[in-house]
């Protein structure tokens, strides 16, 4: 019964959220979109922060669980922020609002262990140190959430899986370039 009621009270905040602006749903608000009354929210969450933190630990669990299958930056990056493209309206509205903070740290985060993992394949059998691993990770991680953040700056237009294809080959052919002009 218990996971029955939180499931049912991340489902109702994740409608709303989807509906309309983070800082104008009330604990109220999400106990009668899911048939609960306010001290059983209270039971499961201190309050629509803890919530929205709930929403962003599950999510991350989900990728970090199973081992990622992806061969290119550009899939560990759609792989990433699947959340977020598939809940468009409702990351837009935790953007725009006092949970902001909360969004980008989930964002850096999750994009950062599906990058960790991609280098770390990528390192496979190479004479790589841990730490020359952790910083390209961190290097990636930087630039595809700058990216992605001037992507809610920019109100989310635009097709996000088309712009990274396109920045992937522009990217693949600097590296072919730069390979072609300094071989090793």
């Amino acid at each position: 019964m218990a996971q029955f009621t939180k499931a049912a009270i991340l489902s109702s905040f994740m409608e709303l959220l989807n509906e309309r602006p983070f800082d104008k749903i009330s604990v109220v608000d999400i106990a009668e979109k899911c048939g609960i009354n306010r001290n059983t929210f209270y039971y499961y969450y201190a309050d629509v922060y803890a919530l929205v933190d709930e929403v962003f630990r599950a999510e991350t669990q989900k990728l970090v669980e199973p081992e990622l299958s992806c061969g290119s930056w550009q899939e560990v990056f759609l792989e990433a922020t699947d959340f977020a493209r598939k809940n468009r309206q409702a990351v837009y509205h935790l953007y725009n609002s006092a949970a902001r903070d909360r969004l980008e740290d989930y964002l850096y985060e999750v994009i950062m262990a599906a990058v960790i993992s991609f280098v770390e394949k990528q390192a496979a059998g190479l004479n790589v140190c841990r730490e020359d691993v952790q910083d390209l990770a961190a290097f990636y991680t930087a630039a595809l959430a700058g990216l992605l953040m001037k992507w809610l700056r920019d109100g989310m237009k635009g097709d996000a899986d088309a712009y990274i294809a396109s920045l992937g080959r522009l990217l693949d052919g600097n590296t072919r370039f730069t390979f072609e002009r300094h071989p090793g």
